[in-house]
């Protein structure tokens, strides 16, 4: 009883105090057995918590992302080394080499082996860009863009000098991620007579790698920019090796673990001329010198594969510059030329071709049955008159067939045939349009470089789209004199000039002969035939004597005393509103068997007889007589 009266008074706000102190061990537990207890349940759950959080992310790290992580330990301690794979070497139809490579040293990083610490890479650039002659602030900008958990090199500066390459390898252990990658330029023999077709290689943009991120290039690797070296890229190019090697916390190579060596670009052997292309070039070059123009182009051409044989443009430009890595200063010199030397005026550069075209006229005629060999035109005033419009010739021709008006460059003759004139039919500009199409004027060649533009071959529709006017028998008369809108590439008139003297085969002609592989295989590369059998044998056997008799009886008679047969036709083309003239040339030799056709192109310059017909006369004379 007393017990039982002692717990009921501990309840007691004036008797608590007393109860607690007084109370036995099993009153004790009674109290505070709840308040324990449920604290050590909080501590339990959240230990359990704890244990089950740790297992699940050793679970996951370890089932999950184990393979990840292994790879990446590895990867901090065996890297993939690439070896690059030289390029192939370009070589003329007798094997002479005309592009090589030559040894070169790049400064490249690799951002994950860069310092972390902002200090750190501050000083480190400092000290790049002092051995380097760079901008310390272009290095921060390269370093800055960078993921920097990559193993992917990236490039700090091409082409370095020896002296340049022998400071970073004394500062190497100063220099973590910083690498020396040995690599090749191209050395391109007589730069500047080849430039035109060859064209260059450099460094890839980020552009270029992006379109080609299946092909394995990467930002350290050079790539195709124009002529020969973009369109055979993938021949030329080969393939890069890779040696495993195990490196340490800065990225250097300490034990080499194997290796795959790389495979070597394919050649290309040309079936240009070496020695025809320097005859050309200099022979042009000569001709420029006296004339107050810079720019020329020249094409020749094999009649019977449609294997282009030489290729100039003037002024040209040494791809050396760009090989080697061309500086701002040079690059703007290039650029800035009001004479375009980047531009390769025998593809793309389009003019009036101006008499050159009429042999195609002719054959247009003969065709259409508009006429015949022994068709003749009066030419007794030098012009025709279509009611107060006078169409001038270049002199009074007296009676003129198709085969003088072709030697003697006629134009009463043409203007005759092809807007029609007295008991003449002409032809209309269609029928100019459908024949002069079938030579390849307004078409692309397809040659195997890329930049080449078609010219134009107007017709009346045309005229109404672009100019909003309707077509004027005027219009006919001087597109048949290769006059008026019509353009046309030098190339084009090389390639139909083969045409008719190979009697009517119109090839897309080729610069590569055969590709070279590693295993000493050849791929031949062809000319495709565009068409052919486009014009009776018998019109082109007239058109052919013709231009024969250019150089017996007509405008290029300096040619006759040559030891082969030439035939040809010389073209004065009238161009701009300050009647300046073109001067051209094409022509063909021998005359009873072709082995080259040949167009030559002064800008400018007036008479032909003056300019082009020397030039070619130059290079016959040579060409035949080596």
């Amino acid at each position: 009883m007393k017990r039982f009266f002692k717990r009921k008074n501990a309840i007691r706000g004036d008797e608590i105090e007393d109860s607690i102190m007084t109370a036995t061990q099993e009153e004790k537990a009674i109290i505070e057995t709840p308040y324990e207890r449920k604290r050590l349940e909080i501590v339990w759950y959240l230990i359990i918590l704890i244990l089950v959080v740790l297992a699940g992310r050793v679970v996951y790290l370890d089932v999950f992302k184990g393979e990840y992580y292994a790879g990446l330990s590895k990867g901090n301690r065996v890297r993939s080394i690439i070896i690059k794979a030289p390029r192939g070497e370009i070589k003329d139809k007798f094997g002479k080499v005309l592009v090589r490579n030559v040894p070169s040293l790049d400064i490249v990083l690799i951002p994950r082996d860069f310092p972390e610490n902002s200090e750190e890479r501050k000083v480190m650039t400092q000290k790049i860009a002092q051995i380097l002659n760079l901008d310390q602030g272009n290095v921060e900008i390269i370093l800055e863009v960078q993921n920097k958990d990559s193993l992917d090199p990236v490039l700090i500066k091409e082409n370095i000098s020896q002296e340049e390459a022998l400071l970073i390898s004394e500062k190497n252990n100063e220099l973590p991620g910083i690498l020396l990658d040995r690599t090749a330029i191209r050395q391109y023999e007589n730069g500047a007579i080849f430039s035109a077709f060859i064209g260059y290689d450099g460094k890839i943009t980020r552009e270029e790698l992006n379109k080609n991120k299946t092909n394995g290039y990467g930002m350290t690797d050079y790539i195709g920019k124009t002529g020969l070296e973009k369109s055979y890229e993938k021949e030329l190019r080969g393939k890069h090796g890779a040696k495993q090697a195990e490196v340490d916390s800065l990225g250097n190579v300490k034990k080499n673990l194997g290796v795959i060596n790389p495979e070597v670009g394919s050649g290309l052997i040309l079936n240009i001329d070496e020695e025809l292309q320097k005859k050309i070039y200099d022979s042009l070059s000569g001709a420029l010198e006296g004339t107050g123009t810079k720019t020329a182009a020249a094409v020749a051409i094999n009649p019977q594969t449609g294997g282009v044989l030489a290729m100039v443009s003037l002024p040209s430009y040494d791809n050396n510059l760009f090989a080697r890595g061309i500086s701002s200063e040079e690059y703007q010199n290039i650029i800035s030329n009001k004479n375009l030397p980047l531009l390769n005026r025998a593809t793309s550069g389009e003019y009036p071709p101006g008499s050159t075209i009429k042999p195609a006229i002719a054959s247009a005629a003969l065709m259409e049955k508009n006429i015949d060999e022994n068709t003749t035109v009066v030419d007794s005033v030098g012009a025709i008159y279509v009611g107060s419009y006078r169409f001038g010739d270049w002199k009074i021709h007296g009676v003129t067939d198709v085969r003088k008006a072709i030697a003697e460059s006629c134009d009463v003759f043409f203007y005759s045939i092809g807007g029609g004139y007295g008991n003449i039919k002409g032809l209309g500009m269609d029928n100019m349009k459908k024949y002069l199409n079938m030579f390849g004027f307004g078409e692309t060649t397809g040659i195997d470089i890329y930049g080449e533009l078609k010219g134009l071959v107007p017709d009346p529709q045309w005229k109404q789209e672009k100019i909003g006017e309707k077509w004027y028998i005027g219009d006919s008369y001087i597109s048949a004199i290769g006059q008026g809108f019509i353009t046309a590439t030098p190339l084009q008139i090389a390639n139909y000039t083969a045409a008719v003297a190979n009697g009517g085969t119109l090839y897309s002609p080729k610069i590569v002969n055969r590709i070279e592989k590693g295993d000493g295989t050849m791929e031949l590369v062809s000319s495709e035939i565009i068409r052919k059998d486009f014009i009776n044998p018998e019109v082109l056997k007239i058109v052919r004597e013709g231009m024969r008799q250019t150089i017996t009886a007509g405008t290029a008679q300096s040619l006759n005393s040559l030891s082969v047969p030439v035939a040809g036709k010389t073209g004065t083309a009238q161009f701009g509103n300050e009647n300046k003239t073109h001067a051209w040339f094409t022509s063909f030799a021998p005359f009873d068997n072709p082995q080259i056709a040949m167009v030559v192109l002064i800008e400018g310059v007036g008479d032909s007889n003056s300019s082009a017909v020397p030039v070619a006369r130059a290079v016959y004379d040579w060409y035949f007589s080596r």
